[in-house]
């Protein structure tokens, strides 16, 4: 009996969205922003860049290359470092401090409602 050997793609980022410069929809996966995939329809878009992405892994493990992980099986630490120059950070403590806010909770905010 043969078992299914194919890469399991099933677990990455894809957004499948219409190109008015293509006239057709195009499939993107975020954890390989160079391939896309368009078709006419939006699941023949999708499952082209899905065996696309199972023909890449297959390939990429076959010659030792490191498959990127899919963003839902990462772990996230929930800190990251960001540099803004003094003159934002100080207009942000202010803003901060007159919602009667942390920095940290008014960035979160900010984020959160950008988002």
């Amino acid at each position: 009996m043969q078992t299914d050997t194919r890469p399991d793609v099933s677990h990455y980022t894809y957004r499948v969205s219409w190109s008015t410069d293509d006239a057709e929809y195009v499939a993107t996966c975020a954890e390989f922003p160079s391939l896309s995939w368009l078709a006419g329809s939006q699941v023949e878009a999708l499952q082209g860049l899905e065996q696309l992405l199972v023909d890449v892994v297959a390939d990429m493990a076959a010659a030792g290359e490191q498959v990127p992980q899919p963003f839902a099986e990462r772990t996230y630490s929930g800190k990251f470092n960001l540099r803004v120059g003094e003159n934002l950070h100080r207009e942000l403590a202010i803003h901060a401090a007159e919602d009667g806010l942390s920095l940290n909770q008014y960035v979160v905010r900010k984020l959160t409602s950008a988002g």
